[in-house]
């Protein structure tokens, strides 16, 4: 699909409802593959609809994810008192995996230094993860 042709496709969706357009988005861009769907996705902003297609809805989405989840991070430990280093500053603000994040803020919770949130090892005391 050319360039032209998808600025029609994408006039076309204007048409629709918001829900229909956005569907229909994601099962252009996943068509498209590596094609010209960057072309397609600047001209097309929306939710996601098929998580794991790895569209550039679903990247800024998990983006926004892993920033707020960075965010709480530095909040719970300037609201417990903990310095955080430079170091550790850096760390946390360029880590973009959700599973790193999560364990770190759960650290972040009992940790009694900031460096302690970033350390290997359980999240949580074992009798509270295991809880129900």
């Amino acid at each position: 699909m050319n360039a032209p042709a998808l600025d029609t496709v994408a006039h076309g969706f204007a048409s629709l409802a918001p829900h229909t357009v956005s569907y229909c988005f994601e099962l252009v861009a996943i068509g498209l593959e590596n094609t010209p769907s960057k072309k397609w996705r600047d001209l097309m902003s929306i939710g996601t609809h098929f998580p794991g297609s790895g569209t550039l809805v679903e990247e800024k989405y998990l983006e926004g994810k892993a920033e707020g989840k960075v965010e709480d991070i530095l909040r719970v430990l300037k609201v417990r008192g903990l310095t955080v280093s430079d170091s550790v500053h850096e760390r946390i603000t360029t880590c973009t995996d959700l599973d790193t994040l999560t364990a770190w803020f759960d650290r972040s919770l009992t940790a009694t230094t900031a460096e302690d949130v970033l350390k290997e090892g359980p999240a949580l005391p074992a009798d509270v993860s295991e809880q129900p």
